[in-house]
Order: C-alpha cells, then structure tokens, then sequence
C-alpha cells in the first residue's frame, strides 16, 4: 500500500489569482503597498499568519500579521464569488486522481496550508471528497515544512511515513515529506521552479498529471 498526499494549491487547483487578489486588498487595507504576484506565489503553502509576516519580512508572526489573517479570511469567500476568481482544477488532474483511486493498493490525502474550511470547499466544488481519506490543514498541524501534516497523516491511515509520497508544487512541500521520511514528487505546473523543488530534496518532478502515474 502507498498513501499519496497532495497539496492543494499550485498542485490540484491553480488558485493563485484569488490568493493574490485577497492578499493585496488584505494589505492595502492595513495601510500597505499592493504585493506583487512574485511574492504571493513565494509564500503559497505556508500557513496563512506566518505567510504574511514572510511578505513583510518579519522573523514572527506579530499582532498585525494576526490582525490581518483574521482580515484576509473573513473577505475570501466574498472575494472568490467575484468574477475570475475560480478556482479550476490544473488540466489532467481530474483524470489522474480518478486513475489512482481505481487501484485497490493506492490511498489518497491532502496535505495543505489552507483552512479546514478551504480544503472542503476545493474537494467539494470539484467532486474529489470521496476520494481523500485523510488530511491535514492549516487548522490542524504547524505550518509546513513541520513534518506533522505527513506523520499524522500516515498514523490516521495506518502508514508508514517510508510508504507515503508527498506530492507538491512548492519547496516546502519537498521539505515537509524530507523531515517526515517520505517521497517527494515535485510538480512543474505550479508555483516554484523546477531547479527549486530539487533543491529543496524532490526525488523526482512530475511535468504533467499522467507523469505522476508513471511512478505507481
């Protein structure tokens, strides 16, 4: 048995226009500049608070980094009604993830810097719910690279960590499965470079959702 663990953003869905867009009014509602996208794209994965001190370059999360995850998630469901601000599941996943949950020796999870509440909504917007056994969020596990979303994740699902892949599109998924003694399959169709991913420890990198087939 093998326990496939996928982030969520940059790696199911491309969500990173939404984020960004909730991000900037975030900031320029306390009194910043507009971030750029680079920087928005930096920090996806991260758990929400600690996301955006890293944007302002604090070593700690402070009481306006806290002020302003509150501000961010009470505008983001407001914000992804408007229009662009879907959430599509990137081309091929749908067909993948239907491919590896026909195979009765394959489990699925998610592992992410989303909210509970995010999390289920991505699953459920997309019809992917049945298919994820476990998960771990932001509301759950310290932020990523901590190693607790994956070992949770393994002990939930009866799993050794040595039996689980952690597939991802940013360095800090690379580094959570590191620290937690799992594989790591980078994904090239997200948010980090490719010579990031495999410096940050991927084992191999999946340039397409039918590459991540090919491993099992």
């Amino acid at each position: 048995m093998k326990l496939i663990l996928f982030d969520c953003d940059g790696t199911l869905v491309d969500s990173a226009a939404l984020i960004h867009e909730v991000m900037a009014r975030t900031f320029v509602q306390f009194g910043h500049r507009r971030p750029d996208v680079s920087s928005t794209k930096s920090i996806i994965g991260l758990t929400l608070d600690i996301a955006i001190a890293r944007m302002q370059g604090k070593p700690h999360v402070d009481d306006e980094a806290i002020a302003m995850t509150a501000h961010y998630k009470s505008i983001y469901m407001d914000v992804r009604q408007e229009a662009g601000m879907d959430v599509p599941l990137f081309a091929g996943i749908k067909p993948m993830i239907d491919t590896l949950v026909a195979r009765d020796d394959i489990l699925i999870g998610a592992v992410t810097g989303k909210s509970r509440r995010g999390l289920v909504n991505v699953l459920e917007t997309h019809g992917l719910t049945p298919h994820f056994i476990v998960s771990r969020t932001a509301d759950d596990c310290p932020s990523k690279p901590h190693p607790a979303m994956v070992t949770e994740c393994c002990d939930e699902a009866g799993m050794n960590a040595a039996d689980a892949i952690v597939i991802g599109d940013a360095i800090y998924d690379m580094q959570m499965a590191k620290a937690a003694g799992a594989r790591a399959i980078g994904v090239s169709w997200g948010y980090a470079s490719v010579d990031d991913l495999i410096a940050a420890g991927a084992d191999t990198i999946a340039h397409h959702p039918n590459d991540v087939l090919d491993h099992f």
